[in-house]
């Protein structure tokens, strides 16, 4: 092994370490019981400000650990530049979590997700933009189009029963579970060997296949990929600055099968356009009613609030922007999938599953990948596997965006 790649091999171990312990939508989520007390009092007919203690962290010596780590990469090196930018974000999420509750927060939140207000790549527009755009697309659509999304069907252990089945088929064996969790307060989240799901959520009939597609082909796939990389283990890790990539990769991938609908584009849109409002002042209660009278339930209303003011005060003028990544990572994945196609490098799009790693690390890591250096991954998602159909479906997409609509 050359020199260079067991130094930077060895600094990645360390960093994985270093960074074990920041974790930081578990470390900033609020207890469930936050939820049964608003929503009492909301049956009550009192609007009551949620009361969220977060714990006290210090992780100065983490901190220390990962500047030297960051200080004894190589920036000029492909790895290097890996360790140096990871060690900032880890930096800049400990420093988010120090700041649980104040003002800080918010802004540590900014410098790793972003703003809603940003420009996107190649033009003008903004995440916001894009938000409003679907936003406008579902409330001009017949109402009868999302009425099955409107009153979900499936109990949660119905769902875990079918989502099992169909990831023990995709494997050949148990290796990811589906549990039930009655302490989550979204509805879903994944790991490389769990994909949870709230006990007492109600889905929809497109639940599954979102959820299989977004959460295990994706999020659970990248962190089993990444734990199968001999010298970069952190590519297992949740790393703050991979979560646009990740998720955006996760939202195409929903697009790409045909598994994502109107009333999901909307949910995720009214997350983003959320944001701004309480950026621009909205304190949690008004947040709340955005989203209650956007349609959502008054528990509904309430997870996706707190998704809003994770870790940041209450009274407006800050936000937790994760959700932000949704549509943006999207755009940018979906960009980068279509100059793929162009410059006939698609099977540089298998490397994203190589774990988790942002748009950059793909291409800066890529003559690694060709070399042997790092592994391919060992799983792919169906849709990545057939290449011709999802070719041809990029080839059209790079054509039809030739049209002017606005010219016929």
């Amino acid at each position: 092994m050359p020199d260079a790649i067991a130094h930077h091999a060895a600094l990645d171990a360390r960093m994985v370490v270093a960074a074990r312990g920041i974790r930081v939508l578990s470390l900033a989520s609020w207890p469930s019981g936050a939820q049964q007390c608003f929503l009492s009092a909301f049956a009550a007919g009192r609007r009551e400000m949620p009361e969220i203690v977060y714990p006290v962290l210090e992780f100065s010596d983490t901190r220390r650990e990962l500047a030297a780590i960051g200080a004894a990469a190589d920036p000029d090196h492909p790895l290097g530049a890996y360790i140096v930018e990871s060690t900032q974000a880890w930096d800049a999420a400990a420093q988010l979590l120090e700041s649980l509750g104040t003002a800080a927060a918010g802004e540590h939140a900014i410098a790793l997700y972003g703003r809603p207000d940003a420009a996107l790549p190649g033009g003008a527009l903004t995440t916001c933009d894009a938000a409003r755009h679907f936003i406008h697309i579902a409330d001009e659509l017949d109402p009868g189009l999302l009425a099955d999304v409107e009153h979900p069907t499936l109990d949660a252990a119905t769902l875990q029963t079918q989502l099992q089945a169909d990831l023990d088929a995709y494997f050949g064996t148990r290796v990811v579970a589906v549990e039930l969790d009655p302490g989550m307060i979204a509805k879903a989240a994944a790991g490389a060997y769990r994909l949870r799901l709230r006990s007492d959520a109600r889905y929809s009939i497109h639940d599954r296949e979102q959820l299989l597609q977004h959460e295990a082909f994706v999020h659970s796939l990248t962190a089993l990929n990444g734990r199968e990389q001999p010298l970069l283990p952190s590519l297992a890790m949740s790393s703050p600055r991979t979560t646009c990539t990740q998720e955006g990769l996760a939202v195409f991938a929903e697009q790409i099968t045909g598994s994502i609908d109107i009333g999901r584009m909307k949910r995720v849109s009214l997350r983003i356009e959320a944001i701004a409002r309480a950026l621009d002042g909205a304190d949690f209660l008004q947040v709340f009613d955005y989203f209650h009278h956007a349609g959502q339930p008054a528990a509904e209303s309430f997870a996706s609030a707190q998704r809003v003011f994770r870790g940041v005060p209450l009274n407006g003028g800050h936000a937790f922007t994760k959700d932000a990544v949704y549509l943006r990572g999207l755009i940018d994945v979906h960009t980068f999938f279509r100059q793929a196609l162009a410059a006939q490098r698609l099977p540089l799009c298998r490397h994203l599953f190589a774990g988790k790693m942002t748009l950059d690390d793909v291409r800066r890591l890529s003559p690694l990948f060709d070399d042997g250096t790092l592994a391919p991954p060992r799983w792919l998602p169906p849709w990545l596997e057939r290449t011709g159909g999802l070719a041809g479906m990029l080839a059209f997409s790079l054509f039809a965006n030739r049209i002017r609509i606005d010219q016929l």
